[in-house]
């Protein structure tokens, strides 16, 4: 979008409808708008714009399974609009400006601010190149902010995979392993259905309940309700033998770990 006099076509993601319907109706009077669509979480929000391409997105921070972060990580790098979070919290606004945000609202939002808001995605809009630079920006922060930020953020009970043109959400609960092979994630469930994410599995893992995930080696996490069997190798570690019949080698430092807090009575 280059034309000045074309509308910001914009889309809204929140999963509190009376937020959302605040939103559209503020946006719905502003000059220059044109709404394509709103979206109850992350996920529809994905499809609606990698369908729509709008030029800019209100996402909502705190949004269930997939929250704003996670549709700007999962999103193409070529259907990436500019982005400004929402959220009911203002104790995320340093990091939503870190993460090149065109701006960061707090609910309930305020008409001024709005206003400002629209006015700086125009300006960037100006920019004939910013699609591509402001999506690699925005989603190299968002990967940062997530790896910085996972200790605290909310644990996950679904996880959110990309396949083909849908995103699966994957309960925890139904996941015995996930497996690093350099930059992609093996996931197994108790089924022995595989998908494959590309993330860092520290930072998967720092999103996961420690009571229920535990280190099998760098490059293995295991859900402890699908450890079957543990069997010595020689050397003094492990083979684990998940409830699905997959088997995992444990390093000889988890091995220990094992030993002192699983393995005895």
């Amino acid at each position: 979008m280059t034309d000045l006099n074309e509308k910001l076509r914009v889309v809204i993601a929140d999963d509190e409808r009376p937020a959302r319907s605040f939103l559209a109706a503020m946006l719905l009077e502003c000059e220059g708008v044109e709404l394509l669509g709103e979206a109850e979480n992350g996920a529809e929000a994905i499809q609606l714009i990698e369908r729509e391409k709008p030029d800019l997105a209100f996402l909502d921070l705190q949004m269930p399974e997939v929250d704003g972060l996670g549709v700007v990580r999962l999103l193409r790098k070529s259907r990436m609009p500019l982005v400004a979070f929402v959220t009911a919290y203002d104790e995320y606004a340093v990091r939503a400006f870190e993460l090149n945000a065109v701006d960061y609202l707090l609910k309930p939002v305020d008409r001024a601010r709005l206003l400002a808001t629209l006015q700086r995605a125009r300006e960037r809009l100006e920019l004939s190149d910013w699609r591509t630079r402001e999506s690699e920006r925005t989603q190299a922060a968002a990967a940062d902010y997530h790896s910085a930020s996972g200790a605290t953020a909310q644990r996950l009970t679904r996880i959110p995979i990309r396949q083909n043109e849908e995103i699966l959400l994957v309960p925890v609960r139904d996941i015995a392993s996930i497996v690093a092979e350099g930059e992609l994630l093996h996931i197994t469930t108790t089924t022995n259905q595989t998908y494959l994410l590309a993330h860092r599995l520290k930072d998967l893992e720092a999103r996961l309940d420690p009571d229920t995930f535990v280190r099998l080696s760098r490059s293995a996490l295991v859900n402890l309700e699908t450890l079957h069997r543990v069997s010595p190798l020689p050397g003094g570690s492990y083979v684990a033998t998940l409830t699905n019949g997959q088997q995992l080698n444990v390093s000889r430092m988890q091995s220990r770990i094992l030993r002192e807090q699983l393995l005895k009575l």
